[in-house]
């Protein structure tokens, strides 16, 4: 027979309420979020409160004989996040009691509607003692004919009540059937029109780890850029992107408070595990407005097909949220390429790397996007991850490699990307960077920053590039524009809040870009990037000892490189401590010696000691090497004292400088 509570659409349970039909988990009637396995646990309990659910049966419902899964792992992982949902203890449990090696049993008190034989709708045998014979027509064996015939008449009459009741039963189910059918169907009509007219916005939260093995970090947070791109590629859809989003991982905050935070209409989250070289994604869809998923499904296959997995995802969100998709978008959202585990792998590591942005991690994911090209030749986005390092590794804010050599690599990489897909924004804004910062392409440059935001107008990276581009042209108020909507994107990200303070620098704004790197800061008090240009803003206020203070704050944090012993050494010239300053300038001189130093970096520290031929024969050999500081001639404050020596306007007009 079955349970009572299955039956039941609605049970509640202490302060919760478990809609079963809806899938939600209810607190006083705020949802809770809970993912589709811890969703499913809580319902095979509460069918049967007070009984021993086994952990082979929860087995046979949640996977099936042909699912690859650690399932010990991974049923322990499920029950531990449904326990944070319900706020218990394993230790000293209100609701879930583990019974060790066998499985788990729910022990709070559980309301239901009451069952069928509650209601007495169960049906009825008459009663007597069986010996042998069986009964008819509900008369007990062994009574007198009068007591018989009397017997067969309530008999008929209760089978005509039974029966009575039985066709009611019927009717009303059917009607309820069809009345469902019906709610659902007005439901998604009107969630159709809702979403046609809401969901313009989403943010992708960071997919949950569910290998247990903190090492498959990197492949999670992978898989939810891979997704984020996808769904980027969507022009009438705006994507939060990656850095942004990856602020809320390991974080519990509702559903609401981040749309809110984010001023987005929808949510997507979800769970990526994999298995040796099979992987599936978990995906759910959370409108807004009415804190209800409107979308769940998972997908599995080979890692070799994951971009096949990927591409059904966001085909499959583009869908729900009923976004007209262009026919490249629908052709980009069918592809079915295939990708080698190997290669992906290194691709997925080169990607966590990237995103560190340290000059030791830009030289590992360089390592591991090569090993990914070299092993397949034909896939675009590990030449565009290859092209996005270069084409940075060099600039004078890392200085690890001689921008010679780092540009021919970058630009080169950039183009074979944009030769397998001519689509890419982020190869189109890498290839645009090199020319900027290497190759002083001015018109190419801004052509094809422009491009990048054409192809993707949802990345964020575009905007920020541009927008440095605008200001190394002396066009503040337009590359002030462009980090805004750079920030307006991508609002969290540490990098663009920097360059919206660097950006206030280089316009001679020097308050504003002070509070704005004072709140980069608050952000990420580890980014040590961030104190080079606040000191450098202190220093133009004449503010030497905060302009010290950051600075060789920022230069411990950085085990003094010389992206900010340089300007540490010009803030201690500025301030008239000659000694120190000097020193600084040995210690870079020194370093010169054993690995490359972009002699930019010494012709700051001349300047500010006032040696201004030897700055000038560090300017023209930073010429060139094509160092990509040479691009900020125009507009450093820390180069002003030489803008009148005839070598440096002759240098400017060599530069060629767009107007």
């Amino acid at each position: 027979m079955q349970n009572s509570n299955q039956s039941a659409k609605i049970i509640r349970f202490g302060p919760y309420e478990l809609d079963v039909c809806a899938g939600q988990l209810l607190r006083r009637g705020h949802r809770i979020r809970l993912q589709e396995q811890p969703f499913r646990i809580l319902t095979l309990l509460l069918e049967r409160p007070g009984d021993l659910v086994t952990r082979e049966e929860l087995r046979k419902q949640l996977w099936n004989n042909e699912t690859f899964v650690d399932f010990d792992h991974s049923l322990n992982a499920a029950v531990m996040r449904l326990r944070e949902a319900l706020g218990d203890s394993s230790d000293n449990p209100r609701y879930i009691e583990t019974v060790p090696k066998r499985g788990y049993r729910f022990i709070a008190g559980v309301e239901a509607p009451p069952s069928r034989k509650e209601a007495g709708v169960e049906g009825h045998t008459a009663t007597g003692t069986f010996t042998g014979d069986r009964p008819q027509d509900g008369i007990p064996v062994g009574d007198s004919p009068e007591k018989a015939g009397m017997g067969r008449a309530l008999a008929r009459r209760w089978s005509s009540i039974r029966q009575g009741v039985l066709y009611a039963a019927l009717f009303l189910t059917s009607a309820a059937i069809v009345f469902l059918i019906l709610e659902r169907r007005y439901d998604k009509v009107n969630a159709s029109r809702y979403n046609d007219r809401q969901i313009k916005s989403v943010v992708v939260l960071p997919l949950e780890n569910l290998s247990g093995d903190q090492n498959q970090e990197y492949f999670a947070d992978g898989m939810t850029d891979d997704l984020i791109a996808n769904l980027a590629k969507i022009r009438a859809l705006r994507v939060i992107p990656r850095s942004t989003a990856m602020a809320y991982k390991g974080t519990h905050k509702p559903l609401p408070q981040i749309a809110v935070e984010l001023n987005v209409d929808a949510v997507i989250e979800g769970t990526v595990l994999r298995a040796d070289n099979r992987v599936r994604i978990t995906a759910e869809l959370v409108q807004v407005a009415t804190d209800r998923p409107i979308w769940a499904e998972t997908y599995e296959g080979q890692i070799g097909d994951v971009l096949s997995l990927q591409n059904q995802v966001s085909s499959a969100i583009a869908n729900e949220i009923r976004i007209k998709l262009t026919p490249e978008e629908k052709e980009k959202l069918t592809e079915t390429a295939a990708v080698s585990p190997d290669v992906y792998e290194n691709y997925l590591k080169g990607r966590y790397y990237w995103n560190k942005r340290s000059d030791d991690s830009l030289l590992r994911a360089i390592n591991y996007y090569e090993l990914a090209t070299r092993k397949d030749p034909n896939y675009a986005l590990a030449f565009a991850g290859l092209a996005d390092c270069y084409g940075i590794i060099g600039a004078t804010i890392f200085g690890e490699l001689p921008a010679r050599e780092a540009s021919p690599k970058a630009k080169a990489a950039a183009q074979r990307a944009l030769q397998l897909d001519p689509s890419l924004a982020e190869a189109e804004t890498s290839l645009a960077t090199t020319e900027f910062n290497y190759e002083w392409d001015w018109t190419a440059a801004e052509d094809g920053f422009k491009r990048a935001i054409s192809l993707n107008p949802n990345y964020a990276t575009a905007y920020q590039r541009y927008s440095l581009y605008l200001s190394a042209m002396g066009r503040p108020q337009e590359s002030l524009e462009q980090i805004n909507k750079a920030r307006d994107l991508d609002p969290l990200s540490i990098s663009i809040n920097f360059s919206v303070g660097w950006r206030y620098y280089m316009a001679r704004q020097y308050d504003r870009a002070i509070e704005q790197l004072q709140t980069t800061l608050e952000m990420d008090p580890s980014y040590d990037v961030p104190y080079i240009i606040l000191g450098q803003a202190y220093e133009q206020k004449g503010d030497y000892a905060q302009a010290i203070a950051a600075l060789r704050k920022g230069a411990e944090m950085s085990h003094y490189s010389p992206s900010m012993t340089a300007p540490l050494a010009h803030a201690y010239a500025s301030a008239g401590n000659r000694a120190a300053a000097e020193k600084l300038l040995g210690e870079l001189q020194a370093r010169s010696r054993k690995q490359y130093v972009s002699p930019y970096y010494l012709a700051i520290v001349y300047e500010g000691l006032g040696r201004n031929r030897e700055a000038m024969d560090c300017l023209e050999k930073a010429y060139d090497d094509h160092s990509n500081g040479m691009v900020f001639l125009k507009v450093e404050p820390q180069l002003d004292a030489l803008r009148t020596s005839p070598r440096f306007v002759e240098l400017q007009r060599k530069l060629n400088f767009s107007e």
